[in-house]
């Protein structure tokens, strides 16, 4: 970090995983010699991240981003259904679990984002569904976020609607530009679909990103050349100096 900082002109982002992201790894029949419930793995991972967060800050990064596909993929019901039947039941993700989360951003003097992924691995998704139903939970009570990084790059993101439920202290990224497709998005549609989120969320509290990354792991870079994800990265820019 301090060799980062003493040759980076700008702040520097570091990503952190969600510690619900282990819920992948629970065995209802392995894992209960080690932790009772889910909940007692999640917190141990929490602590272990909010440290991890609290020695970032002491070196200098101000702004960590939680990258959160446990909460992005949960407004998929097949998802739902998966993770209740291994002892997860979704209104205590949407409460203890989202607690847990909101647990790792208690750093004082760092910018948190929390990004809700829905899958990103070589052009392809895993989860879709819009933000109606886990809205409420996750904008009302993760207090410690400062920016929510949404997708909202095709029809699977659901409309903006759930974006009234934001709080007034709050500033939302809109993932309009798609990271996993080829295809290079018209200015004047992403400059009318900020317009439309502005009717929920105030335009100044208003960002613009790719929906992800461009590769999440190493072997699973998108099928987008490298000419055109600089291209998307030189949209997000054009369209912002446009709109803001």
């Amino acid at each position: 970090m301090t060799s980062q900082r003493a040759r980076a002109r700008r702040p520097v982002k570091v990503t952190l995983p969600s510690p619900l992201v282990l819920y992948g790894a629970w065995s209802p029949e392995l894992s209960t010699a080690a932790y009772k419930d889910p909940w007692e793995m999640f917190a141990d991972a929490a602590t272990l991240m909010r440290n991890e967060a609290r020695e970032l800050a002491r070196l200098g990064c101000t702004y960590i981003q939680i990258d959160s596909p446990d909460l992005g993929t949960l407004v998929d019901p097949e998802n739902r259904q998966w993770r209740e039947s291994l002892g997860m039941p979704t209104e205590r993700t949407l409460t203890d679990g989202v607690d847990i989360i909101n647990s790792v951003a208690d750093v004082p003097g760092v910018t948190f984002g929390l990004h809700l992924c829905k899958g990103n691995y070589q052009s392809k998704w895993i989860a879709a569904g819009g933000y109606h139903d886990t809205a409420d939970k996750i904008f009302g009570r993760m207090n410690n976020i400062d920016v929510f990084l949404l997708e909202y790059d095709d029809e699977r993101s659901g409309s903006f609607e759930p974006l009234a439920k934001m709080p007034d202290d709050k500033v939302v990224v809109l993932g309009l530009v798609s990271s996993k497709r080829a295809e290079v998005e018209p200015v004047d549609v992403l400059t009318a679909r900020i317009n439309e989120a502005a009717r929920y969320v105030d335009l100044e509290r208003l960002g613009l990103s790719t929906q992800c990354g461009f590769a999440s792991v190493s072997i699973g870079a998108n099928l987008i050349s490298q000419d055109t994800q600089q291209r998307k990265l030189e949209l997000v820019a054009e369209v912002a100096r446009q709109v803001w």
